[in-house]
């Protein structure tokens, strides 16, 4: 018992207090770095090196001078391998779960035992780039439907923090309910929002972009272009709404003509007084007079 506290002292005094940070994309190669500061004169054929995660599973041993494959945990089998010249070890195809902390250790073989001569800690933190966001449109899309749209973005790592539309010549966001699905096997987000607005009065055509957010960066989609045609001069309208205007005109003319004709009639009759002007009672009792002389000779011509 006292020997492992020993040894848990000894060996956080050999190592730095803040670990190292690395950071590697996903299915890359990570590189977790174990400098022999204290070790540089010392042969490798004395050393023991290896790398162990923080459930002490190990991950790579060079063991006086050379690889040994006897202590390596299953997982990391194959996915390793020991760069001497940066003296660093290199972690293939790495995955988000390989998010975390690596120790190293650097121990001196001696007849009498082993001597821990440095320990390395190493922050491991994995990302993957969201895919450019994509925008669709629902099918059949017209001008009186309005705006109904989707954005997606797939496949990124640390979980996305926001997203949204952007319309032109507004610096309102736009954007309802943020859904974020994670992989199982992965672990890798898909992210996607909706958008439904009616279109605006006297609007055409507008631009639309969707931008996806994370930690370090944002992620533009492609502008999104929006173009309805302007309402043309329609004839079938025309008639429906000019027809029947048309029709009540005419209808007013002729009775008009009607009376004219009758009032002048009555004024040629032998014996009756002539008059400029002829009145006419309707039965709504409302009088109306006529001006014999404005249309006395358009009458004529007919």
């Amino acid at each position: 018992m006292y020997l492992g506290i020993l040894f848990s002292v000894l060996a956080y005094l050999l190592s730095d207090a803040v670990p190292v940070k690395r950071q590697a994309y996903f299915n890359s190669t990570a590189y977790l770095p174990c400098p022999f500061t204290k070790a540089q004169n010392i042969s490798p054929s004395e050393l023991v090196v290896f790398w162990q995660d923080r459930k002490k599973s190990v991950l790579y041993e060079h063991y006086l001078g050379a690889e040994k494959l006897d202590n390596v945990n299953a997982k990391y089998l194959g996915r390793t391998s020991f760069d001497r010249d940066n003296q660093a070890l290199r972690l293939h195809n790495v995955q988000i779960k390989d998010t975390g902390l690596y120790d190293c250790f650097i121990q001196q073989k001696t007849p009498t035992g082993s001597i821990i001569l440095q320990q390395w800690e190493t922050e491991l933190s994995v990302i993957a780039n969201f895919s450019e966001p994509e925008i669709e449109e629902a099918q059949n899309e017209t001008r009186n439907t309005g705006i109904n749209l989707t954005c997606s973005s797939k496949q990124g790592y640390p979980k996305p923090t926001k997203m949204y539309f952007l319309i032109t010549n507004s610096t309102n966001e736009y954007g309802d309910n943020m859904q974020i699905s994670q992989d199982n096997v992965t672990k890798l987000f898909s992210v996607s929002i909706s958008l439904s607005l009616p279109f605006p009065d006297g609007v055409y055509n507008m631009t639309i972009v969707c931008i996806l957010e994370t930690e370090s960066m944002n992620i533009s989609s492609k502008p999104h272009n929006m173009v309805f045609s302007q309402p043309q001069f329609d004839r079938k309208t025309w008639i429906q709404i000019a027809g029947p205007s048309s029709l009540l005109c005419c209808l007013f003319l002729l009775v008009v003509y009607k009376a004219v004709k009758k009032c002048l009639k009555m004024q040629n009759q032998p014996g009756r007084p002539s008059r400029k002007t002829c009145e006419s009672k309707q039965d709504s009792g409302v009088d109306e007079s006529i001006n014999l002389e404005e249309v006395e000779p358009q009458l004529h011509q007919q």
